[in-house]
């Protein structure tokens, strides 16, 4: 579970982080009334259908930001006499992961009381509905509290903070199911917010919100993200305060080993997520004959690569290369719902061999010409083909969305080929994190 650093939107499926948001519990109830009050009913008796006005977007209003402190600004004294810059550098470290820790928690009530509660009293979704989308986020809040108040317990009466690696050490593992349960059901809350975005009434009650001050600008999934984005900070913030910490300072080893655990456990978490997200898309999977049916797919627990890309034809393809099995499908509509019809004969990765294709590339076997119109020059092309022998020879050429996506592609499916060649592939078994 890595964090993504790309600047823009990938068609390639790989795996943000939040700043600040309003404190007070108060106010975030306020916002919630404020919101339904601007809701308009057709009639007073209780309907199962409730009517908004139509959306029209507000004045520009300044967004909601929350105050920015450094730990010097929260202590008295000239602390530059009687502390160093690197004791000075460890405390705002160590300051800057506690109002971290602050702000989620601000966020976690704000999703609560302003999108849920209110979604709830408008008639938007159904209990089943509200439970998908927000899954087991309530039971993480009083984790977090929990965790900020063992921290502030542990600040002195001058300010400083001289121990947080054992607080770590002993919340890190509490908190593990928890996170296993949420994070794994975000791809099931995804899919479900994305479909009810298409209704009226909750698209425009979730534009209200997007353009009122207190959400800086972001929407509902931004603030659903923020407890996984939360963890995978844990590592880079520990080792940060690991770096301005002294040799022989008492709480070095406990950070060593708190980081080992953040690590250890971001990798259970992500483990498991991706479990989920295998049975997802596998369970969406629609055979056009019983050949297609390959008895590896039902046995895949990690999802590498998936994305869409096209074929010879023009044809958009959505893409899964599971950890043994590469799967290619196309996107139908089935009674309203949304399935991946698999296209060809799945190749096992033990069968499977990928070719970079130069631009403009035009060969016999998987050729592109005649494939897209106006003679265009074909450009991110690769050929995935079964070894000689394997499969009778199945080959397709495919062209990625850019150069990038098609370089991500490429080492997805040569890193697949190895690990399979050298037999290490992913121990299945789960990790201890302690």
């Amino acid at each position: 579970m890595k964090e993504s650093g790309t600047r823009r939107a990938r068609s390639l499926v790989k795996g943000t982080s939040l700043v600040s948001l309003l404190s007070p519990v108060s106010s975030v109830k306020k916002v919630g009334h404020a919101l339904q009050r601007s809701m308009s009913f057709r009639n007073t008796t209780p309907s199962p259908s409730v009517t908004i006005k139509p959306y029209s977007k507000p004045q520009a209003t300044p967004t909601k930001r929350r105050d920015s402190r450094l730990w010097s600004e929260t202590v008295q004294g000239n602390i530059n006499e009687v502390m160093t810059k690197r004791q000075i550098k460890r405390q705002e470290a160590i300051f800057e992961l506690l109002q971290g820790e602050q702000d989620m928690t601000d966020d976690l009530k704000l999703i609560m009381k302003t999108y849920r509660d209110s979604m709830r009293s408008l008639q938007m979704l159904n209990e089943q509905e509200l439970n998908t989308i927000f899954g087991t986020l309530e039971t993480l809040t009083p984790l977090h509290e929990e965790l900020i108040d063992k921290l502030r317990l542990q600040r002195n009466q001058d300010g400083t903070t001289d121990v947080i690696g054992k607080i770590f050490l002993e919340w890190l593992p509490t908190v593990l199911d928890t996170y296993i349960t949420y994070c794994s059901n975000q791809l099931a809350a995804k899919t479900l917010l994305d479909e009810k975005k298409q209704t009226k009434q909750v698209d425009d009650f979730l534009q209200r919100c997007r353009e009122s001050p207190f959400s800086r600008k972001l929407d509902l999934w931004n603030f659903l993200d923020v407890p996984r984005s939360r963890l995978v900070k844990y590592p880079l913030l520990l080792k940060n305060i690991l770096m301005l910490t002294p040799g022989d300072h008492e709480d070095r080893q406990s950070l060593v080993e708190a980081i080992k655990v953040a690590e250890n456990m971001i990798k259970v978490v992500d483990r498991r997520t991706g479990e989920t997200k295998c049975l997802h898309y596998i369970n969406s999977f629609e055979y056009l004959d019983d050949k297609q049916r390959h008895p590896l797919i039902n046995e895949q627990k990690v999802l590498l690569c998936g994305g869409l890309l096209k074929n010879n034809k023009g044809m958009k393809l959505h893409v899964f290369l599971f950890e043994e099995i590469l799967v290619m499908t196309r996107m139908v509509t089935r009674n309203g719902n949304k399935v991946y019809q698999v296209h060809r004969q799945p190749i096992p990765v033990d069968q499977l061999d990928v070719e970079d294709l130069s631009d403009g590339t035009v060969k016999s076997s998987g050729s592109f010409r005649g494939a897209f119109t106006n003679n265009q020059t074909y450009k991110h092309t690769l050929r995935v083909h079964t070894l000689n022998g394997n499969g009778g020879g199945q080959s397709c050429s495919l062209q990625a969305n850019d150069e990038h996506d098609k370089k991500q592609w490429l080492l997805q499916l040569r890193s697949a080929i190895n690990s399979m060649e050298n037999g290490n592939t992913t121990d299945m078994t789960m990790q201890s994190i302690v």
